[in-house]
């Protein structure tokens, strides 16, 4: 399994990104994948994930500004994030698990992105 994430970089508070994982070689018809951050010298967290059942979970302080969804024909997972804060400035990194079950925690998903970093600054 591969996930290979896109579309980090450098934007002004109030822009908007939105972030492509490409996924390769996951067979599983049931699965949770979603998108996770970490920031330096915070805790890490699951910021958005989305279920094979169609379910969507995110963290209260990006609900109403980030959407989560994806491409089952491209194998893609997407994460538009809009009218972003130095905050949310941060390491992205795409995840999946093998079943529908979101957990929060990293330690449940078995296959994880390379990352790509997001950076909120004038």
């Amino acid at each position: 399994v591969q996930l290979v994430e896109s579309g980090g970089g450098l934007v002004q508070p109030g822009g908007s990104l939105r972030l492509s994982c490409a996924a390769s070689g996951f067979t599983s018809s049931d699965y949770c994948m979603g998108w996770f951050r970490q920031a330096p010298g915070k805790e890490g967290e699951r910021v958005a994930v989305v279920s094979s059942t169609g379910t969507t979970v995110y963290t209260g302080s990006v609900k109403w500004r980030f959407t989560i969804s994806q491409d089952n024909a491209k194998n893609t997972l997407y994460l538009q994030m809009n009218s972003l804060k130095p905050e949310h400035t941060a390491m992205y990194y795409c995840a999946a698990r093998s079943d529908r079950w979101c957990y929060a925690g990293f330690t449940f998903y078995n296959y994880w992105g390379q990352g790509t970093q997001v950076t909120v600054s004038s």
